[in-house]
């Protein structure tokens, strides 16, 4: 953060511009610095870290929160292409922090990759700036909502409060991204742990069978095998205990405890 200067935090998403959440997770941290606020212009759910090809225009929007006309920008791209080109040709420099979210629907277990609001933060990361993913639960039928009435208050409080220690404290060494996780019923007082993300699918395709015996997906649903499930996961704290998650993430997706085996595997071949 440069001297004299207020903290700049980035705020996108990839349910969209017009997103309660995007406003929530703006209205929580905009005591806590300057806030620049940029998302796609429609929904982009389950666009990962993606770079479609093409160019990308942009957008200004005047967003009203609480009564306010707040500045914003959207981009026709998926959300990680919208944090690189706001990070390189539109703030005026790299933010001190970058929030994605508050989306609607929980990210949690082996899935976590297919999210764009993960995929926003990751690439957010990329450029060195600690970053939130944030993520409330709630029924699949407002997953790719934008305008939904769902209550984002709760949520919106573990924002404030994660946002302030980091721009206070810093990222946690070792961690890029904090994937917070906010349980439908959470309440401000909802405690929360620190939780590993699960390698568990948790989303799961459902399969339809046509009539001329040709397999197909439609949609999905949620499937937990409690018999395998660890205990210490994001997906156990949400789904299961009711309490808010937050992972530590790190961009860097080496399998540390494989090196050796790995390095005797080609000594053999």
């Amino acid at each position: 953060m440069q001297t004299g200067t207020r903290p700049l935090i980035l705020v996108t998403n990839d349910d969209g511009i017009a997103s309660l959440g995007l406003r929530a997770a703006v209205r929580s941290v905009w005591d806590l610095g300057e806030v620049f606020v940029i998302a796609p212009c429609l929904q982009q759910s389950g666009l990962g870290r993606s770079f479609p090809n093409g160019p990308a225009s942009v957008e200004e929007r005047l967003l009203e929160i609480d009564g306010k006309q707040v500045q914003a920008m959207c981009m026709d791209a998926a959300p990680a292409k919208v944090v690189r080109l706001a990070l390189v040709s539109l703030m005026p420099r790299l933010p001190d922090l970058a929030i994605s979210g508050i989306n609607y629907g929980e990210n949690l277990g082996s899935c976590v990759t297919v999210s764009g609001t993960i995929g926003a933060a990751i690439e957010a990361a990329t450029f060195g700036i600690p970053s939130i993913a944030a993520s409330l639960e709630t029924d699949a039928q407002y997953h790719f909502a934008t305008n939904a009435e769902v209550n984002f208050h709760a949520a919106a409080a573990f924002v404030h409060r994660l946002a302030k220690a980091l721009l206070s404290s810093g990222m946690p060494a070792g961690a890029d991204i904090l994937k917070l996780e906010v349980p439908s019923d959470a309440t401000e007082k909802t405690p929360w742990r620190t939780t590993r993300v699960s390698r568990q699918q948790y989303f799961v395709s459902n399969v339809s069978v046509n009539a001329q015996g040709k397999k197909g997906v439609s949609g999905y649903r949620v499937e937990i095998d409690h018999d395998t499930l660890e205990p210490d996961s994001d997906i156990q704290a949400v789904a299961l205990d009711r309490v808010v998650s937050v992972s530590p993430m790190s961009i860097d997706l080496t399998a540390y405890s494989a090196m050796q085996s790995v390095t005797s595997m080609l000594e053999r071949l």
